[in-house]
């Protein structure tokens, strides 16, 4: 069924990982008749937590779309990891949401998964939605864990329900804005008598609901002042003004068990939660590249963002939501992206993991089509002759990074392409082959990010894999000039031998590089070996004397040397320089260099001190400390040791609850100290004798 504009809502639910998002999808099909049996997250049996590796782990770990439809209405919930590692998902998720709903369990209250999800719909301008979860459960604390809500965020946070209590135990919720009592009997709502002991509550709450209302016009306010009731229609639009400007933040309450505060949760969203075309404007570039806005129009010609794309045995499937018009099976639409055409074949709306076709997907709404051979996440399908690429999903850089090989030799190629199927799915991690260490190195939000990467290479592509740390890329150089270096390559085996004598200066030059010179005089070396001489330096130098690290910012002067009318030859003058090349760089105070990064840590104020000395700790030099652009954040920047950072994603998480995050970029290389020169020596000796 295609549904108006209007009558459709698209709802992120976010929150820290454990909190009840999962269960509360469940709840909410279930009471919708949407499923006929409640599954549960232990069971490995909810919709949308359907992976393989989210039931073995029991947490999620892609965001997963449940379209609820109730009377004429569709409302498109997308499940969204609460675990760090997984904010790639979230990214996707909330670039298609029209507002969000912020799980919060009674037991725990506000957490960092709350302030996070608070942040990220307070920058995209949308609205929202609290849920208190499990209130019937044990340790649960309604009271204490809406007041952790509004001590973090404000007068905004608003009850619109109430748990009902009886007994000392919540049976129920109460609806502020009507005054009504519910409770749940099966898989359904009953209304039930408000007790004469929560009245006086009831009227105080639904009292500040009136004067929040009473501020979202003047004729509402002078209304309010004079004494006068609101009517129902405009309690409700006045409350809608306060959410979709978010001067409001909704707070319901419920148990996804036992279905308690199920329906009113879903009557929240419906009465007070935009529709697409009431929130958003897209924002994008034409041909031209010159900035442009979409409004979602239900007439205009046909236009869709692909948020998500899932790859399995079965091929590549892309999650979309339409802009413009309405997708049809068969239709033809542009790639502005890749430039290219695609012919869409069958569409469908997913619950979960089970696809069922449609017809079309309708302005607003979200869909699913497959095998589209040129597009991935973050692309646009126009119909032909149309031009907008609206702007993609902007992920957080990967911070953590891991050596990835073959647990049996001769896969490599088999990663690769399990690695590249993966990021289809998931763009948030990143793939480099290093030509200098020899190593792959795979790289993600943290070590649950990376794990399930692996796991899932061994499920779907049959390659398992070993991890361990990345090689740093040392280098090697002088700091001393030494003079007159003989090299002296002398070879006699029967008929024509071979002969070559240089003598070299070298010495250290800034930066990088490397210069070759020659001073020779009286044509001791001939002009036409003089490049086989540069050629055996370059070729030398690719490793160093210490520890076998390229040699870098050196100069190399032919000073003089012999040569032999029959014997001498290119290659006796370049085997001449590697010799002088080993023997004189050990006397020219050969140092190991290490890579230098830019690090640039975002924490709260209250973790300073903490991440100060953990940086000095890593040998790090603090170069300033500023205010970050979101508020109560300050951003340090630091020059750190690269080889110092591997662990940092998770030692600062660690350290900042999850609230601290950070990007590091290569500045340049500096001389090592002597202590950790050895150190790294040592090891390099190690690797040579293993291999």
């Amino acid at each position: 069924m295609a549904y108006p504009m209007e009558k459709i809502r698209n709802v992120c639910l976010l929150g820290h990982g454990g909190e009840g998002k999962t269960s509360l999808i469940e709840s909410l099909l279930y009471r919708t008749g949407g499923i006929d049996r409640l599954g549960k997250v232990a069971e490995g049996n909810t919709v949308s937590d359907h992976d393989p590796e989210e039931i073995k782990r029991q947490i999620s770990i892609q965001a997963s779309l449940a379209p609820v439809e109730y009377e004429d209405y569709i409302l498109n919930f997308i499940d969204t990891p609460g675990y760090f590692d997984f904010e790639g998902e979230v990214a996707q998720a909330l670039r298609v949401a029209d507002c969000g709903v912020i799980v919060v369990s009674a037991k725990n209250g506000a957490s960092v998964g709350t302030e996070k999800a608070w942040k990220r719909l307070s920058k995209q301008g949308l609205p929202h939605f609290f849920y208190i979860s499990k209130i019937d459960e044990e340790n649960a604390d309604y009271e204490k864990a809406f007041q952790s809500l509004r001590d973090a965020y404000g007068l905004c946070v608003t009850p619109f329900t109430i748990p009902l209590i009886e007994n000392g135990k919540p049976t129920g919720v109460v609806n502020l804005i009507n005054k009504k009592a519910f409770k749940a009997e099966g898989n359904k709502t009953v209304e039930v008598p408000l007790p004469a002991d929560h009245l006086d509550q009831v009227e105080s709450l639904r009292t500040a609901l009136m004067e929040s209302v009473a501020e979202t016009s003047e004729e509402l306010m002078d209304k309010y002042f004079n004494g006068e009731e609101f009517t129902k229609e405009e309690m409700l639009n006045g409350l809608r003004v306060g959410v979709r400007d978010g001067s409001l933040a909704p707070v319901v309450c419920g148990s996804a068990f036992t279905g308690v505060g199920t329906m009113q949760l879903l009557y929240t969203i419906l009465n007070f939660a935009p529709s697409p075309s009431e929130v958003r404007i897209e924002h994008g570039v034409n041909e031209d590249d010159e900035p442009v806005e979409v409004k979602y129009d239900a007439d205009g010609k046909p236009m869709a963002f692909v948020f998500k794309t899932v790859a399995d045995q079965y091929g590549r499937f892309s999650y979309f939501k339409v802009v413009s018009g309405k997708i049809t099976s068969d239709m033809v639409l542009n790639n502005v992206n890749t430039d290219t055409q695609e012919k869409l074949g069958h569409i469908y709306i997913v619950k979960g993991k089970k696809n069922i076709e449609v017809k079309e997907i309708s302005c607003g709404d979200i869909g699913l089509v497959a095998k589209l051979n040129n597009t991935r996440t973050g692309d646009t399908l126009c119909a032909p002759g149309t031009f907008v690429k609206l702007d993609g999903i902007e992920f957080a850089e990967p911070c953590y990074s891991r050596a990835i090989a073959p647990k049996v030799k001769g896969q490599e190629e088999k990663i690769a392409a399990g690695l590249t199927r993966l990021k289809d799915e998931d763009p948030s991690f990143t793939v480099v082959n290093n030509v200098e260490t020899k190593q792959m190195v795979i790289s993600g939000a943290g070590d649950i990010h990376i794990d399930v990467l692996c796991s899932k290479l061994k499920a779907k592509f049959g390659v398992e894999v070993d991890l361990s740390d990345p090689k740093v890329a040392y280098r090697e150089t002088i700091r001393k000039k030494v003079t007159m270096i003989e090299g002296n390559h002398k070879k006699q085996s029967g008929g024509h031998g071979q002969y070559g004598n240089v003598k070299m200066n070298f010495e250290p030059i800034p930066g990088d590089g490397f210069e070759f010179a020659e001073e020779v005089f009286g044509g001791s070396v001939p002009k036409n070996f003089h490049p086989a001489v540069e050629k055996g330096i370059r070729e030398a130098m690719e490793h160093g004397v210490l520890a076998g690290f390229p040699m870098v910012g050196l100069k190399a002067t032919l000073m003089d040397g012999k040569y032999h009318d029959v014997d001498s030859n290119e290659l006796s003058f370049k085997m001449a320089a590697r010799l002088a090349y080993k023997a004189g760089i050990p006397q020219a105070n050969p140092v190991v260099l290490e890579p230098v990064g830019n690090l640039k840590v975002t924490i709260p104020d209250a973790y300073m001190g903490d991440v100060i000395g953990d940086l000095n700790k890593r040998r790090g030099r603090v170069m300033g400390m500023n205010p970050a652009e979101d508020e109560g954040l300050q951003l340090v920047e630091a020059e750190v040791p690269m080889s110092e950072v591997a662990d940092y994603a998770i030692t600062l998480r660690s350290m900042t609850q999850g609230r601290g995050s950070f990007t590091v970029k290569f500045e340049r290389y500096e001389e090592v100290p002597r202590d950790v020169q050895d150190k790294i020596i040592a090891e390099h000796k190690i690797e040579v004798e293993e291999d």
